[in-house]
């Protein structure tokens, strides 16, 4: 069922539920308590007198009626004297009452029965709700049994009682608005931090990510806002990286659209050579080839973000790997730089070989483009404690301090770089290598920068022919950095 009013209200609710709970268990603890208690003193008070005139009852039933108006006089209660009637079934008979009622009712006393069959003193009330209490001795007048009866009425003794029930039951009630009120203020207050809150989080989701989200409390509230600011910051980062990854993409995809477009339409003219036809035809397949290697590098990259990237986990030996990888770019490199290899034998990963070799050839390409002709390049092999790594290292003028954390963002370029390629390669290769378990790190100074690929190591074993046989053709998934 909905309680209208909103949180307001439902903590008003629980909050005067939780106090009538504790006041509630409070009354049934000390109410009953007090009451008995003033009960049992009652009936302590008329057991003592009671316990002697039993005792020094006189035998001569002439006497008992004076005898019991005497003694309620001294125990302010009304005195019964009882001689047994019969003892199957029990019952009594009333000689002397110092009311001089002599009712048949009071002959019924279940107290005073009682004390008849057990013949020990019987105490208590009529019945549990009654203001009558009694006091039963039994005694004995030659060869008969009686029974003296002290009754009394605890109206006085509970009227204690039954003035702090009023007051607790008015004081309760008093609590109960009291903390309904209190609830509803608190929960007021409360349900507008919670509304600020939820205005900032639909602007959030509105695209508005200017605003800070602020509460100044120190509680859970407070720290929820804290952590809706910190999502409102994340959130403006990653908007404003979609929108310079869209329009880095566009930019990227316009320049060879547009070559290709300018090419096509000289190529309808009729009075171009065939070797400047077959120039322009040469410079436009370049150009879909870059086309392919930035769709290709596009679809990667929204695989790894969409979650969607699915990657083998087998042993891959970088050694074996590394001599692959240079044979391939060895005519690439051609006489502008020095490739060589630093290897130690049997290193190996647990990877997908296919991504390692992905990775790979980014830093190699990375390295070859990036530097001047006649920079030394050396692509290593290692093993370090558990990880197994692959580097490369080149001798050319490094990477400036300030741009060296930028490097791996996509479509960066270093300032003062060579323009090539999409400028996606080295990000790529770091969320590829992030997948795999591993990393990719850069070292960078002058004559000296090094990308090294970590990955976790894997035992030494016997190449498997399949593996051997795998086929690392420089197509359409080539990463260029």
């Amino acid at each position: 069922m909905t309680i209208p009013g909103g949180i307001r209200v439902r903590i008003g609710l629980a909050l005067a539920a939780i106090v009538a709970l504790a006041l509630g268990t409070a009354y049934l603890i000390v109410i009953p308590s007090l009451e008995q208690r003033l009960v049992q003193a009652r009936l302590d008070e008329l057991e003592k007198p009671a316990r002697r005139a039993a005792s020094h009852f006189p035998r001569d039933h002439v006497k008992w009626q004076p005898t019991v108006e005497f003694l309620a006089t001294r125990a302010n209660a009304r005195v019964v004297a009882f001689d047994e009637l019969s003892k199957n079934p029990p019952a009594l008979v009333t000689y002397a009452d110092s009311r001089h009622l002599r009712s048949s009712d009071v002959e019924k006393d279940s107290i005073a029965l009682r004390a008849l069959v057990s013949g020990r003193i019987e105490r208590g009330r009529l019945r549990p709700a009654s203001d009558i209490g009694d006091v039963a001795v039994p005694f004995t007048t030659g060869d008969q049994a009686g029974v003296l009866l002290y009754q009394t009425n605890l109206s006085d003794s509970l009227s204690t009682v039954r003035l702090v029930q009023r007051r607790f039951l008015l004081a309760t009630g008093f609590a109960l608005v009291l903390a309904f009120a209190l609830g509803l203020f608190a929960a007021g207050t409360l349900a507008h931090r919670l509304r600020r809150l939820e205005t900032a989080a639909e602007r959030i989701a509105g695209g508005d990510f200017e605003v800070p989200v602020v509460d100044r409390g120190d509680d859970e509230i407070g720290q929820l806002a804290a952590a809706f600011d910190r999502m409102r910051v994340q959130l403006a980062q990653l908007d404003n990286a979609r929108k310079e990854f869209v329009a880095n993409a566009s930019h990227e995809l316009r320049t060879p659209l547009f070559s290709l477009s300018g090419f096509l339409e000289l190529l309808t003219d009729e009075e171009l050579d065939e070797p400047t036809r077959r120039g322009f035809l040469t410079t436009m397949q370049s150009q879909v080839e870059r086309l392919t290697n930035l769709s290709a590098d596009l679809l990667d990259l929204s695989r790894v973000d969409a979650g969607q990237l699915r990657l083998a986990r087998d042993a891959v030996d970088l050694t074996e790997l590394v001599r692959d990888l240079v044979a391939e770019f060895e005519p690439v490199a051609g006489s502008a730089h020095e490739l060589d290899t630093d290897l130690d034998e049997d290193v190996w990963c647990l990877a997908d070989e296919e991504r390692v070799f992905q990775v790979a050839r980014a830093l190699v390409a990375n390295a070859l483009v990036h530097t001047p002709k006649g920079t030394q390049v050396v692509v290593r092999a290692r093993r370090s404690g558990d990880r197994a790594q692959l580097a490369v290292e080149d001798t050319g003028p490094g990477i400036d301090p300030a741009q060296q954390g930028a490097v791996f963002e996509r479509f960066y370029r270093v300032e003062g770089g060579v323009a090539s390629g999409s400028g996606l390669g080295l990000a790529i290769a770091k969320e590829l290598a992030r997948l795999m378990g591993g990393s990719v790190r850069l070292e960078s100074r002058p004559g000296r920068t090094i990308f090294t690929l970590d990955l976790p190591g894997e035992g030494a074993r016997e190449r498997q022919p399949a593996a051997a046989a795998f086929s690392r053709e420089n197509d359409a998934s080539t990463i260029r950095s």
